[in-house]
């Protein structure tokens, strides 16, 4: 790629400067002078990261819980020998292991928990059920039924609260039996289901709640008889399970009490590299420099201090340098466009040399006033450093810049098509447009809103598939067979499809060809619409089948686009010219009204007020039109089909002098 017209920031090398501790704040002060080194966060001779460091240590903390989880499980003594290499056990292999035993006995345990739950809810059903089994023998699950109409439960009270209870429920219950031991009262009761809340509730607030009875077809009494039988068999289901968890926590138990000893060892090992991280004598500190200045920074380095050790080495994958853009002076400005938009990544493409070209024409073309152009510049130099709070910032400066560059582009192009606040020249002096303008080609090409509106859309066509042809080599480089077929699509049918719709649609001829060759160019535009189609698929899958359709509407949306550059340049030259004749009508109107000296006079000073107001005004709408939709073409239209940025921004550890400092607020 030519650099003039895509970059790439500057290559960085990782340097490394180990000192002892008292010399730290004189490496610092060394490295501070030097201004190029970008530091990172200073681990102190370690060369883990802390982030892996603690997501390791946040993997043991797992395994170790799922461990000691599994060894509880364990009953009596046992004595392990470890027979294989305690080292070099992915923790992750670990992790995936000893869980998926913790949750195969952590499923069995829950069984158990469930069993011994029934177990304990039997034991307590039966006391109470062999109660209320003396005057009733109903089946267990109409003893704790709910239906549409009717509802049953069984309440156990202690006697002197039984009576409480059933004065306050014989309104609100159908039916109840009680029966009564020496100290308890078992109540069934039965209610409308729509009264059964109340029942329910009046019993909770004398601290009692229904049974919990099995719905089961065995009778009461049938119950009672087989309790005891029903609470063996899940006492000998209890016991399998336990079986059963001992028999796979012993076919795994060495290979268990392996992982642990690992886990330990590397636990061990993570908390000695915190340690030496927090060593009281040594410190180390790291950055990035471009590798232009390395070698510079390390002889620097050596020479002005002693007990150092500095070493450098190029990023590894895994690293993300900091990006230093390196463009050309003319060019450099325009950084600060490009970095509203996203700063570029290490290692990607730097779009600023492009961005610099394009926004600078379009911005002169949007603009396009010799007096405008020459107010901007003006305005540049002595105005803008007021309206920013610290204007001795490198991003001010490239600001100024970008202004001084775009105002003297359109100070060229008001020049050439003699464009001197719109028609002043012409209606105050007479002096037509075209006398004044250096090349009277541009002058009528601008002139005409037909023909200015053609000459925008062509721009856009060339701005556009500028940007499909970088699309395509990044497509390329990155082998994205999806986004290569696509750009090529594009432009077979800009190539055969632009001239076959305009021949056969519009009977416009925008080439000299025969009629028989533009009937052949729906072959290929067909094979170019097939591509476009195919690569949706290939790109977005099922969606590819709706999406591919905004590929072509895409197309045709970002070059009608660029006719805003003749709507605002237009724009600029007729509000011009509007206030040029407004403040003519209000000057003579005002000389008419009041005669005499007076008036002319009056007249004129009031038509100077107003002419100087309303160009002004549409100096800074001019302007900041011509600014706005210079950075939307350059960002939408261009940018965002094949620039993804997303860079950290190089920020050396310098020394910045200033010029001066501002104290106070602003009044």
């Amino acid at each position: 790629m030519i650099p003039l017209f895509i970059n790439t920031p500057e290559a960085m090398f990782k340097i490394r400067v180990v000192t002892a501790k008292d010399s730290s704040a004189k490496t610092l002060e060394r490295l501070q002078a030097t201004g190029v080194l970008h530091i990172e966060e200073s681990r102190e001779l370690d060369s883990a990261d802390r982030t892996a460091i603690a997501e390791k240590r946040n993997l043991i903390r797992k395994i170790s819980a799922n461990i000691s989880d599994i060894l509880s499980y364990v009953k009596g003594e046992h004595r392990i020998l470890i027979q294989e290499d305690v080292k070099d056990q992915p923790l992750d292999k670990i992790l995936h292991q000893t869980g998926r035993l913790h949750d195969r006995c952590a499923l069995l345990l829950e069984d158990t928990t469930r069993l011994e739950a029934d177990i304990s809810n039997m034991e307590g059903l039966g006391g109470h059920l062999d109660i209320l089994a003396h005057e009733i023998n109903l089946p267990l699950k109409d003893l704790n039924y709910s239906g549409n109409y009717l509802s049953a439960k069984v309440f156990v009270f202690p006697t002197e609260t039984c009576r409480t209870f059933l004065k306050k429920t014989h309104k609100h219950t159908l039916q109840h039996i009680t029966v009564s031991s020496e100290d308890e009262t078992a109540v069934y009761t039965i209610a409308r289901t729509s009264k059964q809340n109340m029942v329910e509730a009046l019993a909770r607030n004398l601290g009692v709640l229904p049974l919990e009875i099995p719905d089961e077809e065995l009778t009461l009494k049938e119950f009672i008889a087989k309790k005891d039988d029903i609470i063996r068999e899940k006492r000998e289901e209890i016991a399998g399970l336990e079986k059963e968890i001992e028999t796979i926590i012993a076919e795994d138990l060495e290979q268990i009490v392996l992982y642990r000893e690992t886990v330990a060892l590397e636990d061990e090992m993570l908390s000695a590299i915190e340690q030496t991280c927090e060593t009281r004598y040594v410190s180390l500190i790291e950055g990035w420099v471009p590798r232009s200045k390395a070698d510079s920074v390390i002889s620097q380095i050596n020479e002005s201090l002693d007990n150092v050790f500095v070493d450098s080495s190029q990023p590894k994958p895994s690293d993300e340098p900091p990006t230093r853009l390196q463009n050309p002076r003319i060019i450099k400005p325009f950084e600060v466009i490009v970095n509203l938009f996203s700063l570029p990544k290490y290692g990607g493409w730097d779009p600023t040399p492009s961005v610099a070209y394009f926004f600078a024409f379009f911005f002169g073309l949007m603009l396009c006033d010799v007096v405008y152009a020459a107010g901007l510049l003006i305005l540049a130099r002595f105005v803008l450093d007021k309206l920013v709070d610290d204007p001795s910032t490198e991003e001010v400066h490239l600001f100024r810049n970008v202004l001084y560059i775009s105002g003297t582009v359109a100070l060229i192009f008001g020049i050439l098509s003699g464009t001197y606040l719109g028609d002043f020249m012409d209606m105050y002096f007479g002096v037509e447009l075209q006398k004044l303008a250096l090349a009277k080609w541009v002058q009528n090409q601008l002139s005409d809103p037909i023909t200015f509106i053609i000459i925008s859309l062509l721009i856009g066509l060339v701005h556009v598939n500028i940007a499909h042809i970088l699309s395509l080599t990044k497509g390329i480089r990155e082998r994205n067979k999806g986004l290569v077929i696509s750009k090529m699509g594009i432009f077979i049918i800009e190539i055969f499809g632009i001239p076959y719709i305009f021949k056969m649609l519009l009977h416009v001829e925008i080439l000299p060809f025969s009629p028989s060759i533009y009937a052949f160019m729906a072959y290929p535009m067909i094979i170019g619409l097939a591509l476009i189609v195919i690569s949706g698929f290939m790109q977005m899958g099922g969606l590819g089948g709706i999406f591919w359709i905004f590929e072509l509407t895409g197309l045709l949306g970002d070059i009608m686009s660029y006719s805003r550059l003749a709507g605002v340049g237009l724009a600029t030259f007729y509000l011009a010219s509007a206030f040029n004749l407004l403040a003519n009508w209000i000057s003579s109107g005002l000389s008419g009204l009041i005669p005499g000296i007076i008036g002319m006079t009056l007249g004129f000073i009031i038509g100077i007020i107003l002419f100087t107001v309303f160009h002004v005004l549409n100096l800074f709408l001019s302007s900041l039109a011509a600014f706005i939709h210079s950075l939307r073409l350059c960002f939408v239209e261009f940018l965002l089909k094949f620039y993804e940025g997303g860079g950290r921004k190089y920020a050396p550890f310098h020394l910045r002098p200033k010029r001066y400092v501002i104290v106070g607020a602003k009044l």
